[in-house]
C-alpha cells in the first residue's frame, strides 16, 4: 500500500472515529440534563454487572486519569455490557481487612468497656467537643465487660441498609442464609420480612431514631412500640452511639432505663471515642473524602474484622431506580431524600461510589435489584 494513501485512511478512521465518540458524549449529556441525572445513576449501577474482578485495591478510582475513566464509564451508557458472574475476590478481602487493623479494631473498638469507665466520669462528645455528658449509672452498668465481637469469625455477613430499592426485592430470603447479620438504625422488619429478611445480630441504634420513629415515648402506646421492637431483638448486639455529638444524651438514658427495668435481652455496646475518627482516616487514606462516615459504611468498615465475606443490601442514595421508579429514602418510611443538602453531614453518593468500586473487585457484594431466589 502506497504511504500517502495508508497515512489517508489512517486519518479518516481517526476522525471517524473521533466523531462517534463526541456524538456519543453529546447525547450522553442531553439525557443527563433532561432526566436530572438519569444517566449518571445508571452509569453507577449498570458498571456493578460489567466488569469483572479486579487483582489490585483501587476505592476511588480517581486516582487514575479521572477524566478518561469518567469519559469511558459514560460512554459505555450505550452499551449492552456482557453480564459477568461476581467472584468474591479473598485475597483482597484480606488485603483490605489488614489495613484496615492499621487505624482500629473492630473488636476493640465496637464498644466502650465497662474497666474503663466509671459512673461520674465526664465525656466530650466527638463531634461537639465543647460539651460534655457524665456516665449515668444506667449506661455504666450497660457497657459491655468483654468486647461482644471477642475471638468471633463468620464466613459470610449481611450489613442491610434501610433505603426503599429493598421494596418488592424479595431479598428476605438471601438475607437470612448469611451466618451474621447487622441492621441500621432498629428498622423494622417483620411486617417486610420477605424483601429485608427476619435474622438480627446486630442492630444500630441512633438516638434520634427515638425520636423520628417512635414520637420521643410521648405516650403508653409507643413507649410499648418500642419495647416491643426491643423484645424481638432478643440476644441482638444493640449498638448505640451514645458519645457522638450531644442532643441525644436523654434519648440514651430512656433507652437504657427500660432496657434495665424491662430485663431486655440484649447486649448493649457504645462505640468507642475513637471509633468516627479511625474509620474516617481509614477512607480519607483511600481518597474517599468522607465528612462524617454513614452508620452502614461504619459497619462495613467493622464487619471486615470478622466477616471473610460481605454483602450489602439497601445502600441505595438515590430518589429514582434504574428504570426511573421512584424510590423511597426509607423503605419503611415516607422521608424525603436529603442527602444532597451540602449542610448534611454525610456523603452518601459518594460512600456509594467506593462500595461500588469495590464490588467491582471482588471485595464486597452490593445487591441493589432483585435477589436471584426471588421468586
Amino acid at each position: 500500500m502506497h504511504p500517502d494513501f495508508r497515512s489517508w485512511v489512517l486519518a479518516t478512521v481517526t476522525l471517524l472515529v473521533v466523531f462517534l465518540i463526541l456524538a456519543d458524549i453529546s447525547e450522553l449529556e442531553e439525557e443527563i440534563g433532561s432526566t436530572g441525572g438519569r444517566g449518571t445513576i445508571r452509569s453507577a449501577v449498570e458498571s456493578l454487572h460489567s466488569k469483572s474482578n479486579r487483582v489490585g485495591l483501587s476505592i476511588n478510582d480517581s486516582s487514575s486519569p479521572a477524566a478518561t475513566v469518567r469519559s469511558h464509564e459514560s460512554i459505555k451508557l450505550h452499551m449492552k455490557p456482557a453480564i459477568v458472574k461476581w467472584r468474591h475476590n479473598e485475597t483482597l478481602s484480606m488485603k483490605i481487612r489488614k489495613q484496615i487493623l492499621h487505624f482500629l479494631d473492630a473488636e476493640r473498638d465496637i464498644s466502650v468497656l465497662k474497666g474503663t469507665l466509671k459512673p461520674g466520669d465526664i465525656i466530650h462528645y466527638i463531634f461537639d467537643r465543647d460539651s460534655t455528658m457524665n456516665i449515668s449509672k444506667n449506661l455504666y452498668e450497660l457497657l459491655p465487660r468483654t468486647s461482644p465481637l471477642k475471638n468471633k469469625n463468620f464466613k459470610t455477613c449481611a450489613i442491610v441498609g434501610n433505603s426503599g430499592i429493598l421494596l418488592n426485592s424479595g431479598c428476605g430470603k438471601e438475607i437470612d442464609s448469611h451466618d451474621f447479620v447487622i441492621r441500621c438504625n432498629l428498622a423494622p422488619v417483620e411486617e417486610y420480612a420477605r424483601d429485608v429478611g427476619m435474622k438480627t445480630h446486630l442492630v444500630t441504634m441512633n438516638p434520634s431514631v427515638v425520636q423520628r420513629a417512635f414520637e420521643d415515648l410521648v405516650n403508653d402506646t409507643w413507649k410499648d412500640k418500642f419495647l416491643q421492637r426491643l423484645k424481638s431483638l432478643n440476644e441482638s448486639i444493640l449498638w448505640i452511639p451514645a458519645f457522638m455529638a450531644k442532643g441525644g444524651e436523654e434519648r440514651v438514658e430512656w433507652v437504657n432505663d427500660l432496657i434495665i427495668k424491662h430485663h431486655i435481652n440484649v447486649h448493649t455496646a457504645y462505640p468507642s471515642l475513637r471509633l468516627l475518627h479511625a474509620v474516617r482516616g481509614y477512607w480519607l487514606t483511600n481518597k474517599v473524602h468522607i465528612k462524617r462516615p454513614t452508620t452502614g459504611i461504619l459497619m462495613y468498615t467493622l464487619a471486615t474484622r470478622f466477616c471473610n465475606r460481605i454483602d450489602l443490601y439497601g445502600f441505595w442514595p438515590f430518589s429514582r431506580d434504574l428504570h426511573q421508579n421512584p424510590v423511597k429514602y426509607h423503605y419503611y418510611d415516607s422521608l424525603k431524600y436529603g442527602y444532597t443538602s451540602q449542610a448534611g453531614p454525610h456523603a452518601m453518593p459518594l460512600e456509594f461510589k467506593a462500595l461500588k468500586n469495590l464490588h467491582l473487585q471482588g471485595a464486597l457484594k452490593l445487591t441493589v435489584g432483585k435477589c436471584e431466589s426471588a421468586t
